[in-house]
């Protein structure tokens, strides 16, 4: 993964690291970073957690850890859909179609953009990103040849 040396490439990057991870120092978080080739200052990441909002919280399993509020800890499992995704597909999802590693999804008018940012917090492994419009939400696999088998996918989530 290629990120930019700049803050807001690196604190983006924190969220989702955070989102991914359970971090229990800022040791941890640095160590993540570097992992990720971005070289940070122990100065420096503190400051970037107060301009993110991160907040140390009780985790059952870890202790206490750094998390950021409206940003939800993703699921670790390849397929992070729940009850309430599977749901999602069954209200919004019209049609979807492939193309190469590209899926078009379909929804009510209004509704793409909310399809789309759920299918980026479930951090589906399958899937690059989304793009989303009014209406239609592009899904980016990272499989040159994927969208088939994700489009399918998508649909068996909205049956």
């Amino acid at each position: 993964m290629a990120i930019p040396s700049t803050k807001t490439a690196r604190q983006a990057r924190i969220v989702d690291l955070l989102s991914s991870h359970r971090v229990r120092s800022q040791a941890d978080l640095a160590q993540l970073l570097t992992n990720d080739g971005v070289k940070v200052t122990q100065a420096t990441l503190s400051r970037d957690l107060v301009e993110i909002g991160a907040e140390r919280v009780r985790d059952e399993k870890s202790g206490l850890i750094y998390a950021v509020p409206n940003h939800p800890v993703r699921r670790s499992s390849s397929d992070g859909i729940d009850a309430r995704m599977i749901s999602l597909f069954k209200e919004l999802l019209i049609t979807a179609e492939a193309s190469g590693n590209l899926v078009i999804l379909r929804t009510p008018p209004g509704a793409a953009q909310f399809l789309a940012s759920s299918i980026d917090q479930a951090g589906i492994d399958r899937v690059l990103g989304t793009i989303a419009g009014d209406d239609t939400v592009m899904v980016i696999t990272r499989a040159a040849m994927g969208a088939e088998e994700m489009a399918e996918q998508f649909l068996e989530w909205a049956a």
